[in-house]
């Protein structure tokens, strides 16, 4: 068998464990980008959700990417690889070359050479994308994106038991304090 489908095989199933745990839904989904990032030989790995409007992209979390980068401005849905959230993966070859990189300078200065969005669903919807960084020119192939597509649809459980886990807390906290 090729070492990246053990690394991908291996790393979903670190993953998944994850997003079965019971912890704390930051770490869940800090192993989600930690994983892919290990497992494809990249550079780093960001969840970004839409917000409600649908008109920015929000880092939920990320990996092996620098606070200035994540924080580099507002990554509008219309501006920064719109096809991934009409549901088709994207792989770019060369970010310094391509109209779809919003904040080229910033993703230069990151070191950053090739990138592959996918779309992450919530029961058919839509609600973000997993993109991997890589600091050298990659050409992405098809067990690449099967493995990151299969992350996002696990990272889109994980995000959906995260919001479960913070409702009952809240309950748990709000009884909590009547009895106390």
């Amino acid at each position: 068998m090729q070492e990246s489908k053990r690394n991908y095989y291996q790393s979903l199933y670190e993953i998944a464990t994850a997003v079965n745990s019971a912890g704390e839904p930051d770490a869940v989904l800090h192993s989600v980008v930690e994983n892919v990032t290990r497992a494809v030989g990249a550079k780093g790995c960001s969840l970004m959700l839409l917000r409600l409007d649908r008109r920015l992209l929000v880092h939920a979390v990320a990996h092996g990417l620098s606070d200035e980068f994540i924080r580099k401005g507002l990554v509008s849905a219309d501006e920064s690889i719109p096809e991934a959230l009409e549901g088709k993966p994207v792989a770019i070859l060369d970010v310094t070359e391509d109209e779809r990189i919003q904040y080229p300078q910033a993703t230069r200065k990151e070191g950053i050479a090739s990138i592959l969005c996918v779309p992450v669903r919530h029961r058919g919807e839509i609600i973000g994308v997993i993109r991997v960084y890589t600091s050298e020119p990659y050409h992405f192939t098809e067990d690449d994106i099967y493995f990151v597509s299969a992350v996002g649809n696990l990272g889109a459980i994980a995000l959906e038991n995260a919001k479960r886990y913070n409702r009952l807390r809240e309950g748990y906290e709000a009884f909590r304090q009547l009895i106390f």
